[in-house]
């Protein structure tokens, strides 16, 4: 089963934000009540568009720092896969 998730968030400004988590749920309506990372804060609501499931919390982190380090175009490309 997996535990570990990278999510990408669609902000109020249409900016977008990766992260991870072990709960989705949780961490997306953390970011809504402004609770979650400073960069959301200003910037809710947001919408969840992209979530990938990893068994291990390492595996999780790799592919947020991929996901992360893409150009603008091509994170809309993973989101409209």
């Amino acid at each position: 089963m997996s535990d570990h998730y990278v999510y990408v968030l669609r902000c109020a400004d249409d900016t977008l934000y990766t992260g991870y988590t072990t709960d989705v749920d949780r961490r997306v309506a953390e970011h809504d009540a402004g609770e979650g990372a400073k960069y959301t804060r200003g910037r809710t609501p947001v919408e969840l568009v992209h979530v990938e499931a990893f068994d291990s919390r390492s595996a999780a982190m790799s592919r947020e720092h991929e996901i992360k380090a893409r150009s603008r175009p091509a994170k809309e490309r993973l989101i409209a896969d």
